[in-house]
């Protein structure tokens, strides 16, 4: 019976992984594959990249991953709560350099009041992609634009690499080129102040970051980025996970203007103790 099981589930397995494959993507006039549509993750990753448990709330201890409540937000119960996830890390840990790995720990003690995510600032790359907010693929011969509910934050695509980035910015600049059917966009130019996710994972203003997105059905992408940061990682990681189009008719993105929601916490100070 176990080798049976063992049997069905290769063949399950080898059956998906052909039909993935073999699947023939919606093209573009110009023959490009279509990504059109609104898409989301459905995965814990913002949470943090790599696998953990659930826990009351996202606060550690520095050194060893050891969840304990913050008091700021062990009120809300259930709400305030991580749920558990698998990872999404190939290899199933970050690479960190000693340094770096202190770093990320000081990070995740100091969540909720050093992760931009909290004070509405820009996501980045690829932290946007797995906000668990919809995105927005838009493209033509000429034009690839994504935009994302959180925040209104966007990314133009240039066509070709434009050469270096100008101005390091929140979002990098991008370039796409192709590989047979599978989009692939390259950013960098960073400013270093994006985080990865909750836990406090980071990079500095050297990322690059490869994304590959790649048709697997009718309603999933496949999604891959690498990062390769050399002030803050031993070497190149990756990441991976299914991204699933939005199928209601009426579907769009929603407005999630969040700058308004953080004026207290930013400056509330002010309005309590004006300065003399």
């Amino acid at each position: 019976m176990r080798q049976l099981i063992i049997t069905l589930v290769f063949v399950v397995f080898t059956v998906a992984t052909v039909a993935s494959e073999s699947y023939e993507p919606p093209r573009l006039a110009n023959g490009k594959p279509d990504f059109n549509g609104v898409w989301q993750v459905l995965n814990t990753a913002n949470y943090n990249l790599e696998a953990h448990g659930a826990s009351a709330a996202m606060a550690f201890r520095e050194g060893p991953v050891v969840p304990v409540p913050a008091k700021e937000v062990v009120a809300l119960g259930s709400i305030g709560a991580v749920p558990a996830g698998i990872g999404v890390v190939q290899g199933g840990s970050i690479p960190y350099k000693p340094e770096a790995l202190a770093q990320r720990d000081q990070n995740r003690a100091n969540w909720l009041t050093s992760d931009p995510e909290i004070k509405c600032y820009l996501p980045g790359v690829p932290r946007a992609t797995y906000m668990g907010f919809g995105f927005q693929i838009m493209h033509n011969e000429g034009v690839l634009l994504f935009s994302y509910e959180y925040a209104g934050a966007v990314r133009n695509i240039h066509l070709s690499d434009p050469g270096p980035a100008p101005v390091d910015s929140w979002m990098g600049q991008s370039w796409l080129r192709w590989e047979g059917d599978t989009l692939v966009i390259e950013t960098t130019g960073f400013n270093g102040q994006t985080w990865l996710d909750r836990a406090g994972n980071y990079h500095s203003d050297k990322l690059k970051v490869t994304e590959r997105f790649t048709h697997t059905s009718t309603h999933t992408l496949n999604y891959q980025a690498t990062l390769e940061d050399p002030t803050v990682y031993t070497r190149p990681w990756t990441i991976s996970m299914p991204i699933y189009r939005r199928v209601a008719p009426d579907d769009r993105l929603m407005q999630f203007n969040c700058v308004e929601f953080v004026e207290e916490l930013m400056f509330g100070h002010l309005r309590k103790h004006p300065l003399p």
